[in-house]
This record gives structure tokens, C-alpha cells and sequence, in this order.
């Protein structure tokens, strides 16, 4: 499976039959480009137009909004209800959220969405634990803080941690969001290299829990329009 970040909570998983956009953003008031990319499937965490935008998507895909079970393309997918902060950044927001686990490929991905509390209760936690690789929210202010974030992969333990959700180049000004680096911190991980892209299978996962910091897709390969 190949994973690409292509900025703020938007992540592209490509495998060998089905292609899933998890969290696709509007730009019209954000600092990073416009999406133009397809995909088989999308999931959407919650209805704010930087984790629900749809018009960059092509491929005519199934659209995933709320909890549920669902079975495309060779991967079952997992939509559990969380909560979501109200008021504060987003006061026009709905106070929900979906965190998506994706199982495909012998492997299990969860995109945890604009998680709002820390630890994991025992519901959420019953369908998140067995994740390989988590995609976990880590600026604050409008979700999880670092020191959250460390609690809830404390709580899961996968083999990669990938952050998302915070701040970068093109989200300053526009959006309050913490640095990453509190959650390297917190996790001892403040040596850990950028990757452009991150091809993951079941046999090349860690041994230990490890982050990994991922570069934002340059446009050139966030531009695949066929899924």
C-alpha cells in the first residue's frame, strides 16, 4: 500500500485495487493547493470544508460519511462515531466525528478525524486497538493536542504513527494549529526525516511503535486522476 499526504488531514491510500481519499479539503480559504486527484472511495470525518471537500475529487467515488460497515474494492472499511470539539474554532461545525478503519491488504489503517478527547474510551477503543498504522491529529485547538495524541497511541500502540493535523507553511495565518514537533517530543521521536511517500506491507511494518513524518505531495503526484 502506498500512502501519500497531500496536506492538513488529507491522505491518499493507493493499493493494488481500490484507492481511498480520506478527508479531502476545500482551498478556498486554506494555504494549500487545490485537490485534483480521484479515488475509488472517500471517507469524510466531519461536515468542515477542510475535511469535506469534494470538488477536486474525480473517479466518481463511494462517498463514506458516518459510522457504518462497509466492503469496496477488496477493503472493509470501519466508521466509528467519536466526539468533536464544539464552539471554540469551529462554531459552526457539528459536534461530530467518524474515525475511519480501513482493513486491506493484510494491513489496518484508522484516520482518526478531528478526535476531541483523550484517552480513547472503551468503545472506541474495542474497534481502533488492533490499527498497524494510526493517522492521528496532533495541532490542537480544534482537536487533540501533542500531548493527547500520545495518550490515544499509548492506548492503541501501532506500528506506525503517522501525525496530521497541524501546523505548516501553508496553514499559517489562516488556521491556529501547533508545531509538530510537540508530538515528536512527547513520543521521543525528534530525529525522525521526512518521507515523500510511504509504501507500507505487512512484513515491512516496525517492530516497535515509530513515527513517521510524512512531505506533502507536490502537486505532480497529488494530480492523479485516475484512481
Amino acid at each position: 500500500m502506498d500512502l501519500s499526504w497531500l496536506g492538513h488531514a488529507c491522505f491518499r491510500l493507493r493499493g493494488r485495487d481500490v484507492t481511498i481519499l480520506m478527508d479531502p479539503y476545500e482551498a478556498d480559504d486554506f494555504g494549500y493547493a487545490p485537490l485534483a486527484t480521484s479515488a475509488n472511495v472517500v471517507t469524510i470525518s466531519n461536515d468542515h470544508p477542510h475535511h469535506a471537500g469534494l470538488s477536486g475529487v474525480d473517479g466518481g467515488p463511494h462517498v463514506l460519511r458516518g459510522p457504518g460497515e462497509y466492503e469496496i474494492g477488496g477493503a472493509l472499511i470501519w466508521g466509528i462515531r467519536t466526539s468533536r470539539p464544539q464552539g471554540g474554532a469551529m462554531p459552526s461545525a457539528a459536534p461530530k466525528n467518524t474515525a475511519f478503519i480501513i482493513q486491506v491488504e493484510d494491513l489496518t489503517f484508522c484516520h482518526l478525524g478531528d478526535l476531541a478527547n483523550a484517552p480513547l474510551n472503551t468503545d472506541e477503543l474495542a474497534h481502533i486497538k488492533d490499527a498497524d498504522v494510526l493517522l492521528v491529529p496532533v495541532g490542537g485547538n480544534c482537536t487533540i493536542d501533542a500531548q493527547q495524541a500520545a495518550r490515544v497511541v499509548a492506548q492503541v500502540e501501532p506500528r506506525l504513527i503517522v501525525p496530521m493535523h497541524y501546523a505548516t507553511d501553508e496553514t499559517r495565518g489562516q488556521v491556529v494549529l501547533d508545531q509538530v514537533d510537540r508530538f515528536c517530543k512527547e513520543l521521543g521521536a525528534t530525529e525522525a526525516a521526512p518521507r515523500s511517500r510511504l509504501s507500507i506491507t505487512a512484513t515491512s511494518l516496525p517492530s516497535e511503535p515509530t513515527v513517521a513524518l510524512m512531505e506533502i505531495a507536490p502537486v505532480r503526484d497529488r494530480a492523479q486522476r485516475s484512481p
